[in-house]
């Protein structure tokens, strides 16, 4: 629990007063220690990213601190591949398929990981809204991975994954990451690139793995060349 008010405020570029009355409303993850109200920093990224809440781009510079370099959003969907069509009358039947479609090590256990996306959505869906939604493990150093990636998966129907706007998911970006920096890190590039009307556009019409890619690195320039 790292995050002061102030702190919270600060990286989701908002003021105390709304970070106070969210508390309020009992609707943004916060827990009081003497009298005071502190965050968790992965479930405040998590809750922000489900409700495309715009965050500062200080979050990027606080991440990247540590000595290891972190993969671009592009880089870490190349190595996770995209895929279209895939079948699922059920939520757990889509992630069920998206599990068998991912690119993992062998001693990867594809039944355990299941099982980890399936419980993650039974404690809170991952869909952000708009039809899409970013299921990923609650502990991703449990998965024993060694690179980053995420799978961009286009589903044959919509499916209910318990969005807050209501809207059936269509579209899914599965994170599979060795760390939790690293999670962090393509979770918030994920949330600014949603936000994006362009990319977001492709999305919708199901383009092809070129426009993706080329939507997808424009507006990552984009927001790297706002000091991110």
């Amino acid at each position: 629990m790292n995050l002061s008010v102030r702190d919270a405020a600060r990286l989701l570029s908002v003021s105390e007063k709304t970070i106070y009355r969210w508390i309020k409303q009992k609707i943004v993850p916060a827990y009081r220690f003497h009298e005071q109200y502190r965050f968790n920093r992965a479930e405040l990224l998590d809750w922000a990213t489900a409700r495309r809440i715009s965050m500062s781009p200080e979050i990027f510079q606080e991440s990247e601190t540590e000595a290891s370099p972190l993969p671009s959003l592009s880089d870490a969907m190349e190595a996770g591949g995209i895929f279209y069509r895939l079948e699922g009358k059920t939520r757990d039947e889509a992630l069920g398929n998206i599990v068998a479609h991912l690119r993992l090590p062998d001693e990867v256990d594809r039944d355990y990981l299941l099982q980890v996306l399936i419980a993650r959505e039974r404690l809170a869906s991952t869909a952000v809204g708009g039809g899409i939604a970013i299921p990923h493990p609650r502990n991703p150093v449990l998965l024993h991975v060694t690179r980053p990636t995420v799978t961009l998966s286009f589903l044959e129907k919509p499916i209910d994954f318990h969005s807050l706007d209501g809207k059936p998911v269509v579209i899914l970006f599965t994170l599979i990451t060795p760390t939790l920096r690293s999670h962090l890190h393509l979770l918030s590039k994920l949330g600014f690139v949603l936000q994006d009307p362009g990319f977001c556009k492709v999305l919708e019409e199901e383009g092809s793995r070129e426009e993706i890619f080329r939507a997808l690195r424009r507006s990552e320039k984009s927001f790297s060349e706002g000091d991110v």
